[in-house]
């Protein structure tokens, strides 16, 4: 009876519909076919290949919440949330799409001028443009107020000065959103974004070494120097100096969602994977599933698992009617993410030594997911928001 109740199949999302299923079948082919074979490879050279964005481009998987104007699809959170779980169901952690279109484009859309939108949206959608967005840096890391970075407007640009690290697709970003303070004001009044075009011929800019991590390894994430890097003036997002501070709280929700959703499909992927395993694997003349322990902690994980689902469907049903606020992105991005890495720890221990070996998905699932608690904010942040509004 318990093991017909951890291996039910999964309840549909209730935001999920016959278009969305389609977009699924076509991304999870696409992983399938371009991503999996390439997984080792990527994960030694520290970045997937640069035109495997172009592949990923051409069959719609990149800013489908993009309106069709801009060269999207049209479509909502919703067609992210999907891309987004299939690739994580692939075990891909190197693709960095979620990034790009649910972060990097959306600041773009809400915030830039129809020029800006019209200059830059649609080579995203092809995967001509690879976007970043450089918040972090050396000695600042959640306070956002507290950055270093300058930009000093001087006629028609703006000269930046400053370094940033741990930049997701810092590597091969060509659309690079750099958090900045351009006024002499201290905290979040002084704080910009300037967008910055990123060849590599582009003066005073350097970036340095693909970072060694504990996980996601094939994640491009590399260092970035500006040493009186110019910038059009033209190229700053918003309608006045001063405003990037309001607009990271604004679109911060959706990073932390977007963080949320893999959380969540990674706790199903493995659990049903440990499962299987605890079928399969003898000890004592008996399965692993049959001894009560590993019964009863697969069966507390299903249980968080489930709960973890409902909660993540909710947010997400709420934000696609723009009513998901700060504080509940928070409780996501820090509930879903801990629960994650407690999940795959536990399951790692079903499987014994084999769960230490980087062969099997389980030991990867481990170094990968322990970032979910630093990232988009760490958890310890996302419970100061949710106190505030006790």
């Amino acid at each position: 009876m318990i093991a017909h109740m951890l291996t039910a199949a999964p309840r549909r999302s209730p935001w999920m519909d016959d278009e969305l299923t389609l977009l699924a079948e076509t991304a999870r082919e696409f992983f399938r076919r371009e991503s999996v074979p390439h997984q080792e490879r990527w994960a030694a050279q520290k970045h997937v290949d640069r035109d495997f964005w172009n592949k990923a481009g051409e069959v719609g998987l990149l800013c489908a919440s993009i309106p069709e104007e801009y060269g999207g699809a049209g479509g909502t959170f919703a067609h992210e949330a999907v891309i987004i779980t299939e690739q994580a169901r692939a075990g891909d952690s190197a693709f960095g799409n979620g990034v790009h279109s649910p972060i990097v484009a959306h600041y773009i859309l809400e915030y830039g001028t129809e020029e800006q939108k019209q200059r830059w949206l649609p080579g995203m959608v092809t995967g001509e443009l690879v976007g970043a967005i450089a918040m972090t840096e050396p000695g600042t890391g959640s306070d956002l107020q507290g950055i270093k970075a300058r930009a000093k407007r001087d006629g028609d640009d703006y000269v930046i000065n400053g370094a940033k690290t741990f930049i997701s697709n810092g590597k091969h970003c060509d659309l690079l959103i750099i958090a900045v303070k351009t006024g002499p004001e201290e905290g979040a009044a002084a704080v910009s974004l300037v967008v910055a075009e990123t060849n590599d011929d582009l003066e005073g800019f350097t970036r340095g070494r693909l970072l060694d991590k504990v996980g996601m390894h094939g994640q491009d994430t590399a260092e970035l120097f500006f040493d009186d890097v110019r910038v059009p003036a033209e190229n700053l997002l918003g309608t006045a100096e001063g405003q990037g501070f309001v607009q990271l709280m604004q679109q911060l929700p959706q990073e932390r969602l977007t963080i949320a959703v893999s959380a969540v499909v990674v706790m199903e992927l493995v659990l049903e994977q440990t499962i299987a395993y605890a079928r399969e694997r003898k000890a004592f003349g008996r399965d692993l599933l049959a001894f009560q322990n590993t019964r009863f902690t697969l069966a507390e994980r299903k249980t968080e698992t489930t709960i973890a689902r409902i909660f993540l469907d909710e947010c997400i049903e709420r934000h696609l009617c723009g009513e998901l606020d700060a504080a509940t992105a928070s409780m996501a991005k820090w509930w879903l993410t801990q629960k994650q890495c407690e999940l795959v720890d536990d399951c790692l221990q079903v499987y014994g030594g084999y769960g230490y070996m980087t062969e099997y998905p389980i030991a990867r699932a481990f170094v990968d997911s322990r970032v979910g608690k630093i990232y988009g904010g760490t958890n310890e942040i996302m419970k100061e928001i949710i106190g505030r509004t006790l």
